[in-house]
């Protein structure tokens, strides 16, 4: 197991290095660039400005460069090696690999984006926690009633409520619930940026909204796995040996439907985690999903690699602990060299 768990940690290398390159590729194809917005700066202010940042050099390889060295009579191998590799991409996935990701252009440099990511993350990951904890205890009791009362009301309202959860955008769901909970009943109220701070009520609302897709297609597929073991050889063997109801729910049924729960909450909880930035917008949640999507207007290209590298860790890594948990769940599955 655990060399298994080491193999599929060292594909996150690869992940991150192919993310890294195809965010960076459609990045700098994307016309105007960090300074488009400072139309007062003198042209050596914007020079200086690419200097400092390496925006003056080229994206991939410096061939430039090294035919100013030859031409200069450099002949030194590791010289000219050096100078090659001397470009954007290069420089900047040395820096990732050294934990650096740059610092922000909005910002000209006054804070890298490890500390923007520290400073907007935790508020993300607060949502996305309300929301995985509501897709769970809410999706899963949900599918296990429908299935156990096929064809009954309440397999017939959780399955209304499933397919709404799905049907419904999440910026329709969740200005209904802003105006009718909040606004009216005061409930997880949003009146300043204050109440973003800790763990407070203002979480709750905007945590359900973001969860409640999650929780619908989580309902629906407990709901088919659960009717599909229902009608397995070894459920009537357990039946038949006497076992309570509760006992072959909860230790056969229940235990085999979560294998391919857990296989899609892995992504769903990264997923949920990175945040929204309609979630965020609606509910004026300072998180990084919305710093993330203004980063993209700004074109400040350090806040898009680093963010655009942290999302793919976090998923990488959910997908990991998913591989992972398969032999928890299920004692069958084994690694197979």
């Amino acid at each position: 197991m655990l060399e298994y768990a080491f193999r599929r940690t060292l594909w996150v290398i690869p992940v991150i290095i192919a993310v890294a390159a195809v965010t960076f590729f459609l990045m700098y194809r994307a016309p105007g660039g960090p300074w488009d917005r400072e139309k007062t700066l003198p042209a050596a202010t914007l020079t200086a400005l690419n200097t400092k940042f390496g925006l003056d050099k080229p994206l991939w390889f410096n061939v430039d460069a090294v035919r100013e060295k030859r031409a200069e009579g450099v002949a030194n191998p590791l010289v000219l090696a050096t100078v090659f590799i001397d470009s954007r991409f290069l420089n900047y996935m040395t820096g990732v690999f050294r934990f650096d990701l740059g610092p922000s252009y909005a910002s000209k440099g006054a804070e890298s984006v490890q500390e923007l990511i520290a400073r907007k993350f935790p508020i993300s990951l607060k949502l996305g926690l309300v929301a995985i904890v509501f897709a769970v205890t809410v999706g899963i009791p949900l599918g296990v009633i429908a299935s156990l009362r096929q064809n009954t009301w309440l397999d017939y309202l959780s399955l209304g409520t499933s397919t709404l959860g799905v049907s419904i955008p999440t910026f329709v769901s969740g200005l209904l619930l802003l105006l009718f909970l909040s606004s009216t009943f005061g409930f997880s109220p949003i009146r300043s940026p204050g109440e973003w701070e800790g763990f407070g009520r203002a979480y709750f609302l905007p945590g359900i909204v973001l969860g409640l897709g999650t929780m619908a297609y989580i309902a629906r597929l407990t709901r088919s796995s659960m009717l599909e073991i229902k009608r397995q050889d070894y459920i009537r063997t357990a039946r038949a040996k006497g076992l309570s109801d509760r006992g072959v729910v909860n230790r056969h049924m229940l235990r085999n439907a979560l294998i391919p729960i857990i296989t899609i909450l892995g992504p769903a909880a990264a997923d949920l985690v990175t945040g929204s930035i309609i979630i965020e917008s609606i509910f004026g949640a300072p998180g990084l999903g919305r710093e993330f999507v203004e980063s993209i207007g700004k074109r400040d290209y350090s806040v898009i690699m680093g963010t655009a590298i942290f999302y793919a860790i976090l998923v990488a890594i959910a997908n990991v602990l998913v591989d992972l948990s398969y032999g928890l769940i299920d004692p069958r599955i084994r690694v197979r060299r």
